[in-house]
């Protein structure tokens, strides 16, 4: 490393700065001297208890009974059920709103399901097999491929804890269709495409490359894909989890790449639960080509992670005050969440 980049690392280590997020075409302030500051605000309750493998209780627990009085099977994989109360219904009737430049809405059309993991309530994804997590990727391929037959975007996601609103402790993700893009969507579409025709190469294809030959942000990587604390993270320990190679979503991996997939998703979030000794919380989602007519060559398969807290178990990070009104900001550095994220084991805390 030059005398130059020395000075600018260290300058990146302790000095506020900006970085830009070429997927999102926006700015996040990092502060990273604000991590030393004392705190006096409000504690989490860490989620540090082993729940039972059955919840006669539980909602989504194999042959227990939903609120809306429908049975679940005693399922022994993945199961996956219309979500009972969906945030977007496949019955909308069209909206008859004037037209007016400020206020403005439009009907949508969607679906929303439920993806138990396993029927052990007591498992999260980096507890569970290899080889059941192969089969959690099979179902996030069959849901994609069903629904985007119908709708325009597929969004598989995974609000895991408390502490990120999720409303039942049973480890589940979800996927909600629709046959418009979303707002997320549509930014990152555009992005995506303009890099493609500035540069005739893939925005994150070009990324992940860079990420393996620097090596300081990188979390996790086998054959095909590594896990990163992307440079312009907003979370303290928000990772991305790309391909190595080509491919514009779940429905194109072959058997070996879902095996790979598989191990890095054991491997990367076992160092998320062994961090702070307890089952981290955080919202993840798939992102990858719409389901339309135009061309998709520019989009490439990613999962984001995002996890909110900061300093332990029991203290997260807060997204108020300037993060809502002016840009989001961070208190630790990319380089310094991943390289803490590296030190964290690979066997799970609960295991060992």
């Amino acid at each position: 490393m030059t005398e130059t980049n020395q000075s600018n690392k260290a300058a990146l280590d302790d000095q506020s700065h900006r970085r830009w997020n070429p997927l999102l075409d926006e700015w996040v302030l990092v502060s990273p001297h604000r991590a030393k500051r004392p705190w006096q605000g409000q504690q989490e309750a860490p989620a540090t208890d082993v729940p039972p493998s059955y919840d006669a209780s539980c909602y989504l627990c194999a042959g227990n009974k939903r609120i809306t009085g429908d049975i679940n099977p005693a399922y022994q994989g993945t199961f996956v059920f219309d979500n009972d109360f969906p945030a977007l219904q496949d019955n909308a009737v069209e909206l008859d709103v004037p037209d007016d430049s400020l206020l403005v809405a439009r009907s949508v059309q969607g679906a929303a399901r439920v993806i138990c993991f396993s029927p052990d309530h007591s498992k999260s994804l980096p507890q569970l097999s290899e080889a059941a997590l192969v089969g959690v990727i099979d179902t996030w391929v069959t849901q994609l491929l069903e629904l985007g037959a119908q709708y325009e975007w597929v969004q598989i996601f995974e609000n895991k804890g408390a502490v990120m609103g999720c409303s039942n402790p049973h480890p589940h993700g979800q996927v909600w269709a629709q046959d418009q893009l979303p707002t997320e969507a549509a930014k990152i579409d555009a992005n995506l495409a303009r890099y493609q025709h500035e540069h005739e190469r893939n925005l994150l294809l070009d990324y992940a490359e860079k990420e393996i030959a620097l090596g300081e942000r990188v979390v996790e990587q086998n054959d095909h894909w590594v896990v990163v604390v992307p440079f312009w993270a907003c979370w303290p320990f928000e990772t991305l989890l790309l391909p190595r190679m080509p491919v514009t979503h779940l429905d194109q991996l072959n058997v070996e790449q879902k095996a790979s997939l598989a191990q890095i998703l054991k491997r990367f979030l076992t160092r998320y639960d062994n961090l702070f000794q307890c089952s981290f919380p955080y919202s993840m989602g798939w992102r990858g080509r719409a389901f339309n007519n135009q061309d998709q060559s520019h989009w490439q398969l990613h999962a984001s992670f995002f996890p909110p807290l900061l300093r332990s178990a029991s203290v997260k990070k807060f997204m108020v005050g300037y993060e809502m009104l002016a840009e989001a900001q961070r208190d630790i550095t990319p380089e310094q969440a991943a390289e803490r994220l590296r030190a964290c084991s690979t066997t799970h805390f609960l295991s060992e």
